[in-house]
């Protein structure tokens, strides 16, 4: 998907602010995000729950992971094929490997499985509505056009922005979560 100039200089603008986070800052931050997020009754009440293994700076998500895990709950991390993702499920973190983009990612042979409860959704930026800005591929926006679910982005407070150029295909995010506080979009 072809980014328009704003939103390419908005995300670089912001993975420069995020990219600056000590990794003691992140870690606090992340402890924090992970204890807002389980606030979320549509989170806590799913069982089937996609994730993503963070990359860069992103949101540490691996104890969110293992703690579902530990928990019973089935989760699915994406697994990059051409231009598009689908979520495979995870036992353990042994069952990734480092795939597209050098991101962990499950390995072929674990179970494929899109139909999720809900997913968390990897965000360079997010606007209180719900407009999303990622990483310019638009794996998730077509993912989530064609699967309906509740969407969850794990962001720092830094990375909220009061407004993001919305493009046809982005998909809305149901919920933003930061270390400070968590929004419900579509209300």
């Amino acid at each position: 998907m072809e980014d328009n100039p704003e939103k390419k200089s908005l995300r670089n603008l912001l993975l420069e602010k995020r990219d600056g986070t000590s990794f003691d800052l992140m870690k606090i931050a992340s402890e924090k995000i992970s204890k807002k997020l389980k606030k979320i009754r549509t989170f806590r009440d799913a069982q089937k729950i996609g994730a993503y293994y963070p990359i860069g700076s992103e949101v540490l998500t691996q104890d969110i992971i293992q703690e579902l895990l530990s928990d019973g709950k089935e989760v699915f991390l994406p697994r990059v094929s051409g231009d598009s993702i689908d979520f495979k499920r995870i036992r353990d973190f042994s069952s990734l490997e480092s795939g597209s983009f050098d991101i962990m990612e499950p390995k072929i042979e674990c179970q494929t499985e899109n139909e999720l409860d809900v997913i968390l959704v990897p965000t360079v930026g997010i606007s209180p509505k719900g407009v999303r800005l990622g990483y310019g591929h638009g794996f998730y926006d077509r993912f989530l056009a064609s699967h309906k679910t509740s969407t969850i982005s794990l962001t720092l407070e830094k990375q909220v922005v009061k407004n993001i150029p919305k493009s046809d295909h982005d998909v809305l995010i149901d919920w933003v979560v930061t270390e400070d506080r968590v929004i419900e979009t579509q209300r």
